[in-house]
């Protein structure tokens, strides 16, 4: 297997990553993380695999943007944390299991279109989901990790440039 897949897992788990260090200064329990960083992972398993199945039918009946999903998803949830920051709790935990659902699907939907294209990388897509998964995962759990040491740092102020940051990816995915 080529270094190609590796560094593709590597690119598709920047979207998890940055969106959990955001998500990282909410001071979400372990429990939590650990919970978003398997639900990732599984996404990243199963979203090339469903790409690669399903991805060209459903883009040819469906002509939707993937783009205009992302951005809605990032925006709702960039302005949750903004507003939880202006609370004055010191322990912010606002997600529930749909939000950690939604948030593995938000940061997932590039996977989805890696396995568009994932047969004429490779024909071992099963080893490459693998690897997606199990980088998405790494990459997720290190990024709630530094968020959270930035938040017991900054404290709110964190937080709150936490979901500005979502705001402005979910612009930039829109704008882009």
């Amino acid at each position: 297997m080529s270094l190609l897949i590796p560094l593709i897992a590597i690119s598709l788990s920047m979207d998890a990553f940055s969106l959990s260090l955001a998500y990282g200064t909410l001071n979400i329990s372990k429990k939590n993380q650990l919970t978003l960083s398997l639900i990732v992972g599984i996404y990243h398993f199963f979203m090339p695999v469903l790409g690669m199945k399903l991805g060209l039918i459903i883009l040819k009946t469906l002509p939707i943007k993937p783009d205009f999903v992302i951005f809605f998803v990032l925006t709702f949830i960039g302005l949750q944390m903004f507003l939880e920051s202006l609370k004055d709790s010191h322990s912010i935990n606002i997600m529930n299991f749909i939000e950690l659902l939604i948030f593995g699907l938000a940061v997932s939907i590039d996977s989805f279109s890696v396995g568009i294209g994932l047969l004429a990388i490779t024909s071992k897509w099963l080893i490459s989901s693998i690897i997606f998964s199990v980088s998405a995962f790494l990459f997720t759990m290190l990024g709630l990790q530094l968020g959270k040491k930035l938040n017991d740092k900054f404290g709110s102020i964190s937080t709150m440039l936490g979901g500005i940051m979502l705001l402005i990816i979910g612009l930039f995915t829109l704008l882009h």
